[in-house]
């Protein structure tokens, strides 16, 4: 296991690093009661006392219930100041408005609600002066299972480089709750839904493979194809003579 306590220590000192280079006094991020979420805002709150962990449900059921109270224990944990905004209203009027103009396919409507959180968290963080902190991993950069201009967006992430696996290690060793730790892993999109579903893949496969190289034969292919297909997301859009 990594030495977390060490990884602690320069994770926040990078956090701090960059609010002063921004002249940045406080975070903003999406705290969505999901592990990575968890580890973002604890590893925030540690750097910044000014840190607000917003809680955006928008459509599904999981998002009022299980997430919202996950979410909200780790909160009283680590004393993270929470808002609740209800983005259900606006997804809704976003297709209503859209109605006639386009015709949404799944992956469309799917991809609405990260990016009206991250509209959001921007919103808030330009009204007080915050930065907006990531929450992705590296095995979901890898994979490209992040939306783009939704949770792909922000202005730092201090958890980037760490694997699923790696998160919970870290998680564990801050002694995070329970629930954050047990729950399958999912963006919480729609219900009944999980990353290892929609990918047809394990982390704990993906993870090896970044961390080892060591992978079957039927598993790289998923990944590669999943790779291959996402490479946009990794790079800043193209632009005439850049």
């Amino acid at each position: 296991m990594r030495d977390y306590g060490s990884e602690t220590k320069s994770r926040v000192a990078f956090i701090r690093a960059v609010l002063e280079a921004a002249g940045a006094g406080g975070i903003v991020y999406g705290n969505s009661g999901g592990k990575d979420s968890a580890l973002a805002g604890i590893l925030c709150k540690l750097a910044c006392d000014d840190t607000v962990g917003l809680i955006m449900p928008c459509g599904s059921k999981r998002n009022y219930e299980a997430d919202k109270a996950d979410a909200e224990a780790v909160s009283r944990q680590f004393a993270i100041a929470v808002r609740v905004v209800d983005l259900s209203d606006v997804k809704n009027g976003l297709v209503r408005v859209l109605d006639g103009i386009t015709r949404y396919n799944d992956a469309a409507l799917a991809n609405l609600a990260p990016r009206l959180r991250m509209s959001t968290l921007y919103a808030v963080a330009a009204s007080e002066n915050r930065l907006v902190a990531g929450t992705g991993n590296r095995s979901e950069r890898y994979m490209g299972y992040f939306t783009k201009w939704g949770d792909g967006a922000f202005d730092f992430n201090p958890i980037a480089d760490l694997t699923v696996t790696e998160v919970y290690e870290f998680l564990r060793y801050l002694d995070a709750p329970e629930p954050i730790l047990s729950k399958a892993p999912s963006a919480g999109l729609f219900d009944g839904q999980t990353d290892e579903q929609d990918m047809g893949v394990a982390y704990r496969s993906i993870d090896e493979f970044l961390l080892t190289g060591v992978v079957n034969g039927h598993d790289r292919a998923v990944m590669e194809k999943f790779h291959k297909a996402s490479e946009h997301k990794r790079k800043m859009p193209a632009v005439f003579g850049g």
